[in-house]
């Protein structure tokens, strides 16, 4: 069992044992109550002291709520980019709701004003809609529990915030921030928890309407029992313990207007009908809040799952120094959608089986809340490259085709996205492929011509050594008669033909022949299939798809150049020790 300083929550399926808070509540009037709220049951039965004891097991019944249909939803603050931590809470939700035919609502927490920003809003419904999370209320959609943004539901929270202070549950506080910094001192000196000392919590009426008639500023407190504990079952971290004198009486209005977080969140959920919260498990401890608010406006409980964090390699939380952290870093690095959605899926979630390839529509048929770990989930961005190949290779050959033709022209290294040259090409290097973007440095490689760096190298000197001037010069002879560029033009087959017979005549097969061959043609050492490679370059040169900003060297061009290499000074540089390529 865990047990700790604040509280988690309460579910469907909860049984709960109250005191009476608040005296003054019409709420909690009768001496005993007890009653039934969709799937939550909840007994009431009153303590002196503001003090109470809770105990809550809550069950996912495998059909969802017995009356009610599941609602979820993920309520981002538009304060920056999309967090894959952010994403895989999104994704869990979506698969819940999914899974048992219910609703997956987007609502948005703009309430800081200073940092949200309407480009960080677009930036997180765009990148919920690359990923397929498409939601079922909110933004551009609307529905029957807008408005879907905080910044436009302030008056439904003063409306909550003056019912509660109307019965007692919340009451102003006029001290001043002087006077709530010498509080947290005192408890320091004292090693008691920096809670509020009540100050104003038992202020009369005449005390109050003085400090009104002053202009004094007030905040709204909410009342906390003084002694007690709360013990609940959630439903991915299981029994969990709170004691509850370590909170004091806590702010659900500010000075300005502008509510707090936990009672807008409360109000949210409550009037969004929201049945389950799927979140991330540093909001554990704002549970605490959210409950008491949710009892003192007489709200049925959703049931809560908080999801254990991303971690770093390092076990640390993930963040921006450990590389690429947002969805939209992802996107333009060339990843699938599907890919980050089943690697998110897998921190933290299996089915039961040594399984890891999932579509959408797989997850959202084999996902239970049940098989959600607890544990932190360590984010390895080599597995997810290696799940983006997965991916890759599924896709459709036709479209995967077209997906890489217009790479490599949106990158500026071919002049067209579709044609021959590209079929080829794809044909050629897609077996290197993990990411769209992989096809940039593949086909940059093919058309390069690094030849004095790998005669440099060490590995170069040992092809030099074996008679490479002399093939060289076979090599030439064959370009200046016409026969090398006649048989590339016939293609492969042509190529496969001369090749044969220029072994012969230099008495020369395998490894002997065609590694100089590809040094003095590609100027590698290594590569794909050499003729298909040779072919294609010889083409690139004669259709001009290459893009004039690559520095592409023709076949044509590659050969002349040979002509004016001299060997013997190749022979005395001292080799570096690794092959540039």
């Amino acid at each position: 069992m865990i047990k700790m300083a604040t509280l988690a929550g309460i579910g469907y399926g909860t049984r709960i044992t109250l005191p009476e808070l608040f005296p003054q509540s019409r709420l909690l009037r009768s001496s005993l109550q007890t009653r039934k709220t969709t799937n939550t049951f909840i007994s009431i039965s009153y303590i002196p002291k503001r003090s109470f004891s809770i105990s809550a097991s809550i069950s996912d019944i495998s059909n969802g709520v017995n009356d009610r249909q599941v609602r979820v939803r993920f309520a981002p603050s538009p304060t920056g980019n999309l967090h894959v931590g952010g994403a895989r809470t999104a994704l869990f939700n979506y698969l819940y709701a999914r899974s048992k035919g219910g609703k997956f609502v987007l609502r948005i927490e703009d309430t800081d004003l200073e940092r949200s920003t309407k480009e960080s809003e677009e930036a997180v419904l765009r990148d919920l809609s690359w990923l397929g999370l498409d939601w079922d209320e909110g933004p551009g959609i609307g529905g029957d529990y807008g408005p879907y943004r905080q910044s436009e539901r302030n008056d439904l929270y003063k409306q909550y915030a003056e019912k509660l202070l109307q019965s007692g549950q919340v009451y102003r506080c006029f001290c001043s921030n002087e006077e709530l910094e010498q509080m947290k001192e005192i408890a320091k000196e004292k090693n008691l928890p920096p809670v509020y000392s009540g100050k104003w919590a038992t202020a009369t009426d005449e005390e109050v309407q003085e400090e009104l008639a002053k202009g004094t500023p007030f905040t709204y407190r909410f009342r906390v029992p003084k002694e007690g504990s709360l013990k609940i079952n959630d439903l991915i971290r299981g029994e969990v313990s709170w004691n509850l004198d370590t909170l004091g009486d806590f702010v659900v209005m500010r000075s300005n207007g502008q509510p707090v977080y936990n009672f807008c969140v409360t109000v949210d959920d409550a009037t969004m009908a929201i049945t389950h919260v799927i979140r991330a498990e540093e909001h554990l401890p704002n549970t605490l809040r959210q409950a008491l608010i949710y009892k003192a406006l007489g709200f049925p409980m959703p049931s809560f799952a908080h999801v254990s964090l991303i971690l770093a390699p390092d076990r640390s939380k993930l963040s921006k120094r450990h590389g690429a952290t947002s969805v939209g870093q992802y996107r333009e690095m060339g990843y699938l959608p599907q890919a980050i959605v089943n690697y998110l899926a897998l921190l933290g979630w299996s089915d039961g089986t040594n399984d890891e390839f999932f579509t959408l529509e797989q997850m959202v048929e084999k996902f239970s809340i049940d098989r959600v770990n607890k544990s932190g989930a360590i984010f390895d961005a080599v597995k997810l490259r290696w799940m983006n190949g997965l991916h890759l290779k599924a896709l459709p050959a036709e479209e995967l085709l077209k997906s890489v033709g217009e790479q490599w022209r949106s990158a500026g290294i071919l002049n067209e996205s579709e044609g021959v040259f590209i079929q080829d090409a794809f044909k050629l290097l897609e077996g290197g492929m993990d990411l769209i973007t992989d096809a940039d440095k593949l086909l940059l490689d093919l058309l390069s011509y690094p030849l004095h760096a790998t005669l440099s190298s060490s590995e170069g000197r040992e092809i030099l050594e074996d008679g490479l001037p002399a093939v060289a010069e076979s090599l030439l002879a064959a370009y200046d008669s016409g026969e090398l560029l006649g048989a590339l033009e016939e293609g492969k087959s042509g190529w496969q033909k001369w090749v044969k017979a220029f072994g012969k005549s230099l008495k020369r097969k395998g490894k002997s022949l065609f590694m100089p061959l590809r040094v003095l043609l590609t100027g590698k050492l290594h590569g794909p299939d050499m003729g298909e490679g040779i072919v294609l370059i010889y083409r690139a040169g004669t259709s001009c798809i290459v893009a004039p900003q690559v520095g592409f060297v023709t076949l044509e061009q590659r050969l002349e150049s040979l002509k004016q290499v001299d060997w013997e000074a190749f022979s005395k540089v001292e080799p570096v020790t690794v092959a540039s390529h």
